[in-house]
C-alpha cells in the first residue's frame, strides 16, 4: 500500500507497509479513538506532518463514521485554533515534532497554544515521531502508542449513508475566515478512484504510484490517501522536500522505488528548473511512463522541461485543473488519447460540463476568454460549508445562476481545450496554496501599529504568486527596515511559514474610489511593476496616492 519514504534517506530507511498490516493500523487506531469517546459524526482535528500515521489516522476516522479536518502542520497555531473552534471539534492528533528538510518543528508545541486559544479541546493524541522533549497536561494528552496496547486488531466499519460526511478541509476564502469544505462519503469516494484510475492509466499491479503533495491539502487527500487507495495501488509516501538533502532527491526516490507515475506541482518543478538539469540527468528515471502536475497552471516553459529533462521525452504529462471544492479533477488530459497543448489543461474529464462566460454571465460558444463555470454536478462535488449552507450558496452559486463559479479565468481554443489564466478574486495560489488576502490583511492590522493594509499578488518566478503588502500606519509609528521585518514575521507567526509576505511597502494612504473602496486593481499591476497602463482611474479621490506607490514600489523589475 504504502512506501515511506522519510525525510533523511541518510538517516531513515523506507518502510513498505502492506495493505493487510495498513488495516489492522487503521483498525487499531480506530479502536483508540472509540475509547476515547469518539462516535459517528464527531470531528477530530489532525495536526500531523507527512508520516504514516496521518493517512491511519484519517482511514481511522473513516471507519467509524467520525469526520476528520486535518491541518496542515505548516499552519501557525492561529490558524489551527481558528479551524478548531469553527468545526467544533474536542478531539485532537499530533505529533511531538515533524521533520522538513533536515530540521524539526515542534507540533506539540503549536498544538498546545491553539488548544490556548480555543475551548473544547479535552483529548490529545500524540504520535511519538522524534523523541523530542514536549509539554504536556496530564487528563488531556495521551501517547498514542500507549493507548494503542491492549486494543483490538478489527474494528468493523460503521455503516455510512451516501450522503454522510466524510471530512471538513478548511480552504481560504477572499471574505479572511476560512472555509469548512464538506465532502461525503460515497460520490467523493466514486469520484477520486474513478479520476485517479483513468488519468494516471492505473496498472495496480504492476505500477508504483507517486503524488508528491501532503496530505495537509486537497491533493494529499484525494490523490494520496482515498483514490489509490480505493484502487488498489502502491505508492510512495514522501515526508520530504524536492531539494533535500539535494536537488536530485525527486530522481533518487525514482529510482529507488521505480516509480511509474510523479503527481508534482508547477512550483516544485520550477524551482527543481534554477537547481539545474544535472540533478536529473545523474539519474535514469526509466521507470516513469507518466508525468503529471497540480495545484495552479503550468507555464509552457516548465511543462517543456519537465516533459523534455525529466520525462526523457517520452511520458506524457496530464496538468489537471480542480479545486478542495470539486473533490477531485475536473479537466485534464488523458495520457495516450489527448493530444497535449504545453500549457493547457486540455479538455473536461468525463461528464464535467465546462461553460466561457461574460462578465455578464452569458454563455460564449466556440474560440474565447472569461470566467470558467460548471454547469451541471458531479459525484465529487462539495455538498456544502460546514454550518455555513448560505455562504456555500453565495460563495459558489449567486455570481451567475444555475452556474457552479471556481473562481477562475479562462481561455477556450478552437480545438475547445482550455487554459487555466488564474484567479479572478482575491485569492492568491502561492505554491499551489490558495491564500485569502483577506486572511494576511487581518493578520496586519492586528499588530499595533497597523492602521489599514491592502495584500496583492504578483508574478513569482517559483512560487506562481508571491505576497506583497501595502501598509498604512498609525500616526506616530514611522516606517523602518526593522518594523517591516517585525510585521513579515508576525504574519508568518499568526498564519503559519506559507504565507510569508514576500514584500512589504509602507504607504502614507491606499488609493481609494470617492466611496471608500480600494481599487485593488492598481494595487495588483503596481505590485507586478506593471504600472503604465493603469486603465481608468479617474474614480480615484487621491491620485497622487498612486502616484507615491509608483514611486516607492518594492518589487523593482
Amino acid at each position: 500500500a504504502l512506501i515511506f519514504e522519510p525525510d533523511d534517506p541518510r538517516e531513515q530507511d523506507a518502510k513498505h507497509i502492506t495493505y493487510r498490516e495498513l488495516l489492522t493500523r487503521v483498525s487499531r487506531f480506530a479502536n483508540v479513538l472509540k475509547k476515547h469517546g469518539v462516535e459517528k459524526g464527531d470531528r477530530v482535528t489532525i495536526y500531523l506532518p507527512m508520516i504514516p500515521q496521518v493517512a491511519v489516522a484519517m482511514l481511522a476516522c473513516a471507519r467509524i463514521g467520525a469526520i476528520h479536518s486535518v491541518v496542515f502542520a505548516g499552519f501557525s497555531p492561529a490558524s489551527l485554533a481558528d479551524r478548531i473552534t469553527d468545526c467544533e471539534s474536542n478531539y485532537l492528533i499530533t505529533a511531538d515534532e515533524g521533520r522538513r528538510a533536515g530540521k524539526t518543528v515542534s507540533l506539540k508545541d503549536n498544538a498546545d497554544a491553539a488548544a490556548e486559544r480555543t475551548s473544547g479541546v479535552d483529548h490529545v493524541l500524540v504520535v511519538q515521531n522524534t523523541g523530542g522533549d514536549i509539554g504536556w497536561t496530564p487528563g488531556r494528552d495521551y501517547w498514542l502508542h500507549e493507548e494503542l496496547e491492549g486494543v483490538d486488531d478489527e474494528c468493523a466499519p460503521a455503516e455510512m449513508d451516501a450522503e454522510d460526511p466524510l471530512f471538513i478541509l478548511y480552504t481560504s476564502g477572499s471574505t479572511g475566515k476560512p472555509k469548512g469544505v464538506l465532502h461525503t462519503t460515497a460520490g467523493y469516494l466514486v469520484w477520486t478512484s474513478m479520476t485517479h484510475e483513468y488519468v494516471f492509466d492505473l496498472d495496480a499491479e504492476n505500477d508504483v504510484y507517486w503524488c508528491a503533495a501532503d496530505v495537509g491539502w486537497i491533493t494529499g487527500h484525494s490523490y494520496i490517501v482515498y483514490g489509490p487507495m480505493a484502487n488498489g495501488a502502491t505508492q510512495v509516501f514522501f515526508e520530504g522536500t524536492p531539494t533535500y538533502p539535494d536537488a536530485s532527491r525527486y530522481w533518487q526516490v525514482v529510482d529507488k522505488h521505480g516509480v511509474t507515475q510523479l503527481y508534482t506541482s508547477p512550483t516544485a518543478i520550477r524551482a527543481l528548473i534554477a537547481e539545474g538539469d544535472e540533478h536529473v540527468e545523474k539519474t535514469s528515471r526509466e521507470s516513469l511512463r507518466l508525468l503529471g502536475t497540480v495545484g495552479e497552471p503550468i507555464n509552457p516553459e516548465a511543462w517543456n522541461w519537465y516533459h523534455r529533462v525529466v520525462g526523457r521525452g517520452e511520458c506524457p504529462i496530464v496538468d489537471t485543473w480542480w479545486q478542495t471544492e470539486t473533490g477531485g479533477i475536473m479537466i485534464t488530459g488523458l495520457p495516450g488519447a489527448v493530444a497535449q497543448k504545453p500549457g493547457s489543461a486540455s479538455l473536461p474529464f468525463f461528464g464535467v460540463q465546462p461553460a466561457l462566460l461574460d462578465e455578464n454571465g452569458n454563455e460564449q460558444e466556440g474560440a474565447g476568454e472569461g470566467l470558467l463555470a460548471i454547469k451541471d454536478s458531479w459525484p465529487g462535488q462539495m455538498r456544502t460549508v460546514y454550518r455555513n449552507h448560505e455562504r456555500f450558496v453565495e460563495t459558489y452559486f449567486a455570481d451567475f445562476e444555475g452556474y457552479y463559479y471556481p473562481g477562475d479565468g479562462c481561455r477556450r481554443d478552437e480545438d475547445d481545450y482550455y487554459w487555466i489564466t488564474g484567479r479572478v478574486d482575491d485569492v492568491l495560489n502561492v505554491s499551489g496554496h490558495r491564500i485569502g488576502t483577506a486572511e494576511i490583511e487581518s493578520a496586519l492590522v492586528e499588530h499595533e501599529a497597523v492602521a489599514e493594509a491592502a495584500v496583492a499578488g504578483y508574478p513569482h518566478d517559483i512560487k506562481g504568486q508571491g505576497i506583497y503588502c501595502y501598509v498604512t500606519l498609525v500616526a506616530g509609528n514611522a516606517p523602518s527596515d526593522d518594523l517591516r521585518e517585525e510585521l513579515v514575521e508576525h504574519v508568518r507567526t499568526e498564519l503559519g511559514p506559507i504565507v510569508t509576505p514576500d514584500f512589504l511597502q509602507f504607504a502614507d494612504a491606499l488609493p481609494k474610489t470617492r466611496s471608500g473602496k480600494i481599487m485593488r486593481r492598481v494595487l495588483r499591476q503596481v505590485a507586478a511593476d506593471d504600472y503604465q497602463d493603469l486603465g481608468d482611474t479617474s474614480t480615484l479621490a487621491d491620485e497622487s496616492v498612486l502616484d507615491a506607490l509608483i514611486e516607492d514600489r518594492r518589487n523593482r523589475v
